[in-house]
């Protein structure tokens, strides 16, 4: 069973009431990181793969954990015979960056890679996220008052040279009837899918920035994932995620 220390703050949430109407008008989500490393887990995942849903389902598990989870699907396998929906061009392009650190010979799915590693022992029992690392950075995360506008805070640690970032909108409650491929006549379920993955410049000392999220979707919860990294090692500084209500 996979165990994870409960070491994260929860988003704060303040919502104001109208008397009488039992409902939020207005609120604040916001999230703080802690002194230690948030654990970043990329699974990368695809429809047309045979051995991927297995781990979708442990991608799953980690909903409500103090993880940053997310799943980029790949469109290398659609040659098979079925487009996943969810995949993009782009999430190719991070996992071979991936795999380049760290010296693979080549990509594959499913991959779990753990704080910027590959992870190939994620499916052994008692595989822990290992979040004793002190953080490098400070990251505060938080919704303006445009519905889609999100503003992160970055501070990184004294010691830091250049560093930088990117960020992801991740759903949950997705879903497929695969028709075509490996998976054929198979329903398959996801969450942690990520929808929007922007990359960031190089930064020295602390920075505002502003995040231009997707719509929310009402059967989808939506989280705001932020993570830094060094610019030299490629080493994870800090993450965090946010999810507010719909």
């Amino acid at each position: 069973m996979l165990r994870i220390p409960k070491i994260a703050l929860l988003p704060v949430v303040v919502a104001l009431l109208v008397p009488g109407l039992g409902q939020a008008t207005s609120a604040l989500c916001e999230a703080q990181s802690g002194e230690r490393l948030m654990p970043v887990i990329e699974l990368y995942t695809s429809e047309g793969c045979s051995s991927c849903p297995p781990a979708d389902q442990w991608l799953s598990s980690l909903k409500g954990r103090p993880v940053v989870a997310q799943a980029f699907h790949v469109a290398y396998w659609d040659y098979i015979g079925w487009k996943d929906p969810y995949a993009s061009p782009a999430f190719t392009t991070r996992q071979k960056d991936i795999a380049v650190a760290n010296r693979l010979s080549g990509i594959y799915t499913p991959q779990v890679v753990r704080n910027g590693r590959d992870w190939r022992t994620w499916r052994l029992p008692l595989q822990t996220l290992d979040t004793r690392a002190p953080a490098k950075a400070s990251i505060s995360l938080r919704k303006t008052e445009s519905a889609n506008v999100f503003e992160a805070r970055v501070t990184p640690a004294r010691a830091t040279g250049s560093w930088t970032a990117y960020w992801t909108v991740t759903e949950h409650n997705h879903s497929s009837r695969v028709k075509a491929g490996e998976n054929a006549g198979e329903f398959l379920k996801h969450d942690f899918v990520v929808r929007q993955y922007v990359t960031l410049g190089n930064y020295d000392g602390p920075q505002v920035l502003k995040i231009a999220a997707i719509n929310a979707q009402p059967d989808h919860p939506r989280q705001i994932n932020v993570v830094v990294s060094d610019t030299q090692s490629g080493e994870t500084l800090q993450a965090i995620s946010l999810q507010c209500p719909s």
